[in-house]
């Protein structure tokens, strides 16, 4: 098969840069998903959280129950919603950071035994 010559106006094609590119391409991809991933999760926690203390706070109007005990409970739930899922975002992410570092290990543990397993 014959190749022509390109055009002298045409970009040259760098079809060897692909594999890195992708990479580049890949390892930006991954990182905008999981800073939406965190800021979903914040944005879940926050819908749950005033979920939960719109609720005490109708229920507790609707049984007639002082202002002050309304409020206080409204408060301890909100707080202890909002705190509990910090906690879990948290754990969420450091229990991944684990699990990566594990499985990186345990890679670099298998590929340096590799060379002494018998056939």
């Amino acid at each position: 098969m014959r190749r022509t010559a390109p055009h002298p106006d045409q970009l040259p094609l760098g079809f060897g840069k692909d594999a890195e590119i992708e990479r580049m391409i890949e390892t930006r991809v991954a990182i905008r998903a999981e800073a939406e991933a965190v800021r979903w999760r914040f944005r879940l926690m926050i819908v749950e959280t005033v979920l939960l203390t719109t609720m005490v706070i109708v229920t507790g109007l609707v049984l007639h129950q002082p202002t002050a005990i309304i409020a206080r409970g409204a408060l301890l739930i909100g707080a202890t919603c909002l705190s509990t899922g910090i906690l879990l975002i948290l754990l969420t992410g450091l229990m991944g950071k684990l699990l990566s570092r594990t499985r990186r290990w345990r890679a670099r543990r298998s590929e340096a035994i590799l060379p002494w397993r018998r056939p």
